[in-house]
C-alpha cells in the first residue's frame, strides 16, 4: 500500500502581488510601468532622457491646488480684496478729496465751527494719512499674493492640460499610422526655429534703438 503523496506546499501568493504593493507604498513606480507602446516612448524621449517614465517628477514641484483654493477662502483675503478694490477706485479719490477739503477748511477757519482741533501743518491729519497709507500698502500685497496664488493654480491647471493633449495627440498619431518620431523632429526644429527668429528680431530691435554716433 503506498503512501498518498501530500500535495506541494503552495508558492507564497505574496510574491506574485509584491510589485502592486510596492506600487501602492510609491517605492518603484517606474518598474511596473513599462512603456511597451511607441507613442509613449517618444514621449518618454521628448526631455532628453529615456528612463521609462513619461515625465520626472522631480522637475515639477507645483504647490497642492487644495492649498491654494483654501488660501483663495480665507475671510481675511477677501476682505483684502474688497479695500483693495474700493482704494483703487475714483471713489475713493473724491472720498479724501471731500475729507481732505472738509478738514482744512474747517481748521483754517473758512467754515467757522469755532473749534480748530488741528491747525497748520496738519499734524494730525499726517499722522492719519501716514497710517492709511501703511494699511492700504499692506492690502495691496496681500491681494497681490492671492493673485499669485491664483496664477499657480492656472498654470498648473495648464500644465496638466497640456500632459494631456500631448499624450492623447500621440497616441492618435501613432494609431492613425502616423511617423510620431518625425512629427516631434518636426515639432522641435518648428521651435527652434521659432527662438531663433525671436532672438534676431530682439537684436534688430536693439540695433534699430541705439543712437547713432
Amino acid at each position: 500500500m503506498t503512501d498518498q503523496q501530500s500535495p506541494a506546499p503552495a508558492e507564497n501568493s505574496h510574491e506574485s502581488d509584491a510589485p502592486t504593493r510596492d506600487v501602492d507604498r510609491g517605492e518603484a513606480p517606474h518598474e511596473a510601468h513599462a512603456l511597451t507602446c511607441a507613442a509613449c516612448r517618444v514621449i518618454d524621449k521628448a526631455d532628453g532622457v529615456e528612463d521609462g517614465q513619461l515625465w520626472n517628477p522631480n522637475h515639477f514641484t507645483t504647490p497642492s491646488r487644495n492649498t491654494l483654493m483654501a488660501l483663495m477662502k480665507k475671510l481675511e483675503d477677501e476682505t483684502a480684496d474688497r479695500i483693495t478694490t474700493v482704494a483703487g477706485s475714483m471713489r475713493f479719490v473724491y472720498i479724501h478729496l471731500v475729507w481732505f477739503g472738509v478738514w482744512i477748511a474747517v481748521n483754517v477757519g473758512l467754515i467757522t465751527v469755532g473749534h480748530e482741533f488741528d491747525k497748520f501743518p496738519f499734524g494730525l491729519l499726517t499722522m492719519i494719512v501716514s497710517l492709511e497709507a501703511i494699511f492700504l500698502s499692506t492690502f495691496v500685497m496681500i491681494s497681490q499674493n492671492r493673485q499669485a496664488a491664483r496664477s499657480d493654480l492656472r498654470s498648473q491647471l495648464d500644465f496638466e492640460n497640456n500632459i494631456r493633449s500631448e499624450i492623447w495627440s500621440v497616441h492618435f498619431g501613432e494609431a492613425l499610422g502616423l511617423d510620431v518620431e518625425h512629427v516631434e523632429a518636426v515639432v522641435r526644429r518648428a521651435m527652434d526655429g521659432a527662438l531663433a527668429a525671436m532672438q534676431h528680431a530682439a537684436k534688430n530691435e536693439g540695433k534699430s534703438s541705439t543712437p547713432q554716433g
